[in-house]
Formats: structure tokens, sequence, C-alpha cells
């Protein structure tokens, strides 16, 4: 029977399966492996850890500034580029959402993405109506010759580096080709939500020389505050204009600029760079773990605060998974992504919850 949704929604809307986030996955009744409190969360790439800051709820009778100053300032100073080059958002997926309807006429034009890459490039441009075109990677790396053959049919590229569920960062040689290569055909998104974790490889100090170049970034990753929905845009002043014509008028809550304004203090940033390098040796005692084991064929060089690895099989994939599930440990299947047949990805936690990863997943394996 058709509701009054299927019927008055866009067509295309009706049978679109949308993005599957950690928490969409376990949000239904179904899942009795373990409550959500006991779960451990290792499938969504978070910090681990309580947060450590507290709410000020003086200013929430009153709307926020449409881009608070103090978010700006801060972010500015911790990015090196003026507050014109800046947009804070919800997230790094809203700056997704305002890119593609920024730039990309509803059911006319196409956005480019390298699968396997991050899905909601392809949600957002499915739900604006635009058409996507897609150019496999090679080895983790963009397929350049392909990509060239997209010029003038493309109006955004969506780079992703370090990649996700890759790990890997894009080399910056191709980078640079794809920029001058579509020159003023095309707006080149450099998607880096998790360049901390390897923050030499940044195109943050290219916007000068490339106008059409956008960048992601977010504080869900390295500074732990995946929670607080808090994401920038960065981008020549041109580029920004636009898209605040086209944002919501109140897109940053004054709690999360307060929150997010003390995370980029000088302090907090000293405990960014502590979580940093604690998670890149964690990293890699876990790389070497899983390339010891006999379950597991290839485990993919990470340069973000994840590991993607491929089990020998599918059935094994699948034990592997099940097992850690239900004893509340919870990893991401990445094997219906192009390429990725039989992998896993599992996020640096804790030492703890790796350390319990590791023994659930032994003890399971001997009992075969």
């Amino acid at each position: 029977m058709s509701t009054i949704a299927d019927k008055l929604a866009r067509e295309e809307l009706v049978d679109m399966v949308p993005y599957q986030s950690a928490r969409r996955l376990y949000a239904s009744g179904s899942d009795t492996s373990s409550t959500n409190s006991n779960k451990i969360w290792l499938n969504a790439n978070e910090a681990s850890g309580p947060g450590i800051y507290a709410i000020d709820s003086n200013c929430i009778n009153r709307y926020p500034d449409f881009q608070p100053d103090n978010l700006i300032n801060a972010y500015s100073e911790y990015a090196g580029l003026s507050p014109a080059n800046i947009l804070a958002t919800r997230g790094a997926d809203e700056g997704i959402e305002l890119i593609i309807r920024t730039f990309c006429k509803a059911y006319q034009d196409s956005i480019l993405i390298c699968p396997p890459t991050y899905g909601m490039y392809a949600i957002s441009a499915e739900n604006h109506g635009a058409n996507i075109m897609r150019v496999p990677l090679v080895d983790n790396q963009l397929n350049i010759e392909a990509i060239k053959a997209q010029v003038g049919k493309v109006k955004v590229i969506f780079l992703c580096s370090p990649g996700n569920p890759t790990g890997n960062v894009l080399t910056t040689d191709s980078i640079r080709t794809v920029l001058d290569v579509f020159g003023d055909s095309a707006i080149v998104v450099v998607d880096e939500a998790y360049i901390e974790f390897s923050p030499e490889n940044s195109t943050a100090s290219w916007l000068k020389d490339y106008p059409q170049l956008v960048i992601l970034r977010t504080l869900s990753k390295a500074f732990a505050l995946a929670g607080l929905r808090c994401g920038f845009t960065l981008a020549n002043a041109d580029i920004i204009t636009m898209l605040s014509k086209v944002i919501a008028p109140y897109p940053i809550s004054a709690p999360v600029a307060d929150i997010a304004s003390k995370a980029l203090a000088k302090l907090a940033l000293e405990q960014v760079s502590i979580r940093v390098q604690e998670t890149v040796i964690l990293r890699r005692q876990l790389f070497d773990w899983l390339k010891d084991q006999e379950w597991c064929a290839k485990v993919f060089n990470s340069d973000a605060n994840f590991i993607l690895f491929r089990a020998v099989d599918t059935d094994t994939k699948n034990f592997i998974f099940d097992c850690l599930k239900q004893q509340g440990i919870l990893i991401r299947d990445q094997s219906a992504q192009q390429q990725l047949a039989d992998c896993l990805r599992i996020s640096i936690g804790s030492e703890r919850e790796l350390s319990l990863l590791k023994q659930t997943i032994i003890n399971a394996v001997k009992e075969i």
C-alpha cells in the first residue's frame, strides 16, 4: 500500500538506500549482542575516552551568530588561513552537501568520485539529483588518465586523502595534476577529515595557487569531538561567499562554538598532538599483529586512525566480524565497497579496547 510519502516524494528517493552510519547500523532493537552503553565502538573512526568540556547554557535563549567569531578566529589561527577562507559547518558532511547544491544543477550536472571512498559523496549527490561519475582507484591511488577523460563532464571532484576506508594519503603530485587538468572547469574537493594523522600531506597552503580548490575538515577525529558535529570548509573567499548563500542561517549553535573554540586553544591542541602520537603507536601495533594472523590475507597501509584488512575468504571475514559483534565489539564491514571484497575496518580505539579485540579473536579462532 502506497503511503503519502511514497506518493509525493521525488520518485528516485522512494527506493534509495540512505547512508548507513555506524550508529544507524545498530539503532534497531534487533541487535541483542549487547546494550549500546556496553558496546566497544570501533566502527566509526572516533577517538576513545570521555569528553572533557562543559556546556555554557547562558546564551541558548538567543540565536547564535551565523559564523561565530570565537570559532572562526580560533580555526583561522590553527589552520594558518584568513577567516575569509573558512566556513564552519555541521560536520564535514554539511560541507559536502553545500558544495554539491552550490555548484551542481539538479538533473544536469555530475560529480566525480574515486571508489572505494566515503559514501556520503554519492548519497549527497543522489539527494540533490546530481549524476555520479566513478573512476576507481588503482592500488589505492588516483587513476589519472581515466580522470583526465572526464574533463568537461563533471562540475565537482571529490578526493579523499587520507582515504576512507582505504586509510592512505593520495600523492601530492596526483592531486596537483587533477587541479591543473580541470583548471576552472570543476571544483576540486580534498577531504582532509583525517589530516591530523598525516599533517605534512595537507593541501591547505595550496589555496592561494588554486582558486578552484576546496578542503573539508572536521573536529570529529583527532579532536575527539564527533558528538559535537563541527566541521570546516576551507576555500578562497569567493567560494566561501557563494557557499554562505546556501547554508542554513544558524548552522553552528553557541554551545558548539564555545566547546570547539576551547578545543582549538593551545593547551587543548597539545592534547590533540598527544592523542595523535598514541594513535599512531597503537595503529602500528595493530598493523603488525594483523600481519601475523593466518586468517588475514592483507593489511592496508594507513595514514589515518583506522586500519583496513582483508580476510582470507568470505567465511573467515564473517566469522571475525560476528565473533566480535557477539561480544559487543563493533567494527566496520567494508566488503560491499568496490575492490574491497572480504575487507573489514578497525578504528584505533584505546589500548584496552584493542587488547580486548585481539583477545576475543584469539579465543574465537582457538575454538574452530
